[in-house]
Parts: C-alpha cells; structure tokens; sequence
C-alpha cells in the first residue's frame, strides 16, 4: 500500500523509549516528520538519525515535530536513544503494524531477517494530511532532507 499526497496518514499508537504511548493524533496542530529506519546501532540508521538530532532546531523552527520508528523494541531504542544523545521520539513498531500501514516493510532482508522498516520519511501536516513520502528501497540510501525541509517550510 502506498500513502497518497494529501490523503489523511494512518493513525497509530506505539510505545516510545520511556515506556510511553504515543498516537500521531497527539500531534495534530503541528507538522509531524516520521523517520522509519531498519535497525538501531547500524551504521546508516545512526548517520541518519544523528543528522537529524544536530539539526532539531530547525525542524522545531518549522513547528515539526520528528518521531523515529524501527521495529527494535523499546528497551533497544532507549539504550540507542540513550547512547547516541537523541533528542526526539524513537517509537517500537516491534509488531509491524505501522510499517505495513505505511508500506515500508521489507519482506527479506539481511541476515534473512523478516519484516524490517524500510528507510522511509513522511510529512504529515497540522490536519494529518500526507505532504511528503518517500520510501527507500536500498537500505544505505538516506532521504532527501532538503526535500523535507522545502515541504516544511511551505506549510508554515
């Protein structure tokens, strides 16, 4: 399944790193940049994720908020949260509901693993509207941030 532009994103609820439920409707009233990544402490997922972490002002400039989502568990997440000083949400999809809603699961992938989040990125307006989405199929490609950034600033 592939989200539309401007069509409402999939409502979830997941359990953050400090044992929290979050829903994407807790959010509605600001931008949402929803950062699905295959594994925590792999080499791309930490480039990733640390770029975003060093540049949190100016998605909090553009009234974004950044939620990461993996299929780790939340104890995994918070240790990788914890170690790599992440300053955002990292939510467990450890059942894989939510990737499977986003279409960015991988059937195979290495090591012959199972159902991983495919490294994808998706702008949900203030209304909950799919802006942008981009879903990666080569796992050490990273999105395009500037494209992320341009969707951003239009909607503000």
């Amino acid at each position: 399944m592939s989200l539309e532009i401007n069509k409402p994103a999939p409502d979830f609820k997941l359990f953050d790193s400090e044992k929290k439920e979050v829903a994407l409707s807790d959010h509605k009233g600001k931008n949402v940049l929803l950062l699905f990544f295959p594994l925590a402490f792999t080499g791309t997922c930490t480039k990733e994720l640390c770029g975003v972490r060093d540049n949190i002002a100016m998605y909090n400039g553009l009234n974004a908020i950044v939620l990461g989502i993996s299929i780790d568990s939340l104890f995994v997440l918070g240790k990788y949260k914890e170690e790599q000083k992440l300053n955002f949400d990292l939510l467990s999809d450890f059942n894989k509901t939510v990737s499977m809603a986003y279409g960015c699961l991988y059937a195979d992938f290495i090591f012959g693993m199972k159902g991983v989040s495919k490294r994808s990125a998706f702008v949900i307006d203030k209304s909950g509207l799919v802006q942008y989405a981009e879903i990666l199929e080569k796992a050490t490609d990273l999105p395009n941030f500037d494209a992320i950034k341009m969707c951003l600033e239009k909607l503000n």
